[in-house]
């Protein structure tokens, strides 16, 4: 009798099982199930206020849920901190940007590899960011309030690649931008994952996050409705008639 050696599931860079968050009175996630391998790009889609972003926050810690688990690597980071989620690997830019808008483009940079002690990779990871984004090399020591919007969204995902992430939480990059700049920005989302890593994508432009996705998942109301492909999302009729217009 031969032996079948049964095909071992790889484990997931991240895992989210039976997520709940609460604000107040109001359940804005409902048993959320969620998993991310290594080297991919997820998307999350859904209307506004969906809980898009809530699941963002609650892997980078800034929110607090109800129950659930969140593991990271195999480890459960639920009770940890955010500086602390950061020094694991994970990096979070958030929605609206949120630079210092009273720092410098370099400040800001350096802020984002403030966990860090590696001097010369420090520099070394600085010169690769300036180098992806020209505009900023250009404005480095601009104060970052006064770059443009599409500038700001690039200096916000600089920052936190600065932290030499594996896993990266961007919420909205696209938000407001020129689609001009929005291709500039998913072409550094590609070359980012290319250079090995992991991105969970919060975009509200469903068709160009699906597009840039190996998988995707479909909120509405704080629910996981759909989860699937890209390929297979893109050529949902229900996925189609709510989100890709």
């Amino acid at each position: 009798m031969n032996e079948q050696t049964a095909k071992q599931e790889p484990t997931p860079l991240l895992a989210i099982k039976n997520l709940d968050v609460n604000y107040g009175a109001i359940q804005a996630l409902v048993n959320i199930d969620l998993t991310v391998y290594a080297g991919e790009i997820v998307t999350l889609i859904g209307a506004n206020g969906a809980g898009k972003s809530t699941i963002l926050k609650s892997i980078s810690r800034l929110i607090k849920p109800k129950q659930g688990q969140i593991h990271y690597q195999g480890q459960e980071i639920t009770p940890l901190r955010p500086d602390q989620v950061v020094k694991l690997g994970i990096a979070h830019s958030p929605e609206g940007r949120r630079v210092l808008a009273r720092q410098s483009v370099l400040d800001n940079l350096l802020l984002g590899a403030y966990s860090r002690r590696d001097r010369l990779g420090i520099k070394a990871d600085l010169e690769q960011q300036l180098l992806i984004f020209p505009r900023l090399a250009e404005r480095r020591q601009q104060l970052a309030g006064t770059l443009s919007g599409g500038e700001q969204q690039m200096l916000a995902i600089a920052r936190a690649v600065m932290s030499r992430p594996q896993l990266l939480l961007l919420d909205e990059p696209s938000l407001g931008l020129a689609p001009q700049i929005v291709r500039e920005i998913f072409k550094v989302i590609t070359q980012l994952n290319e250079s090995g890593v992991t991105i969970l994508l919060v975009e509200q432009n469903a068709n160009l996050a699906l597009q840039s996705a190996s998988r995707g998942y479909v909120l509405e109301a704080g629910k996981l409705v759909l989860k699937g492909t890209s390929k297979a999302l893109l050529n949902n009729e229900r996925v189609r008639q709510a989100y890709l217009g």
